[in-house]
């Protein structure tokens, strides 16, 4: 997997969702807010304390998040 430097996850900061930069801007509101229509230029008008690079992040981190797969192993 590429190298995702700009997605960062600490218990201490929203609960320990993925976010951007360690800011208070989780991956799950940037890919909502793309998938409301919202456009990346909108996006980064509405903060502008993220960059297009920390979009794009977030974008190829929840679609390699949502290839994986659980493996449920049964009880013996």
């Amino acid at each position: 997997m590429e190298q995702l430097d700009r997605i960062t996850q600490q218990p201490g900061t929203m609960g320990g969702k993925a976010c951007i930069r360690g800011m208070r801007v989780t991956v799950g509101m940037i890919v909502g807010q793309i998938g409301a229509g919202r456009s990346v230029d909108e996006i980064l008008t509405d903060y502008p304390y993220i960059e297009r690079e920390d979009i794009m992040q977030a974008l190829r981190y929840a679609a390699w998040r949502s290839e994986e797969r659980e493996v449920i192993l049964a009880s013996q």
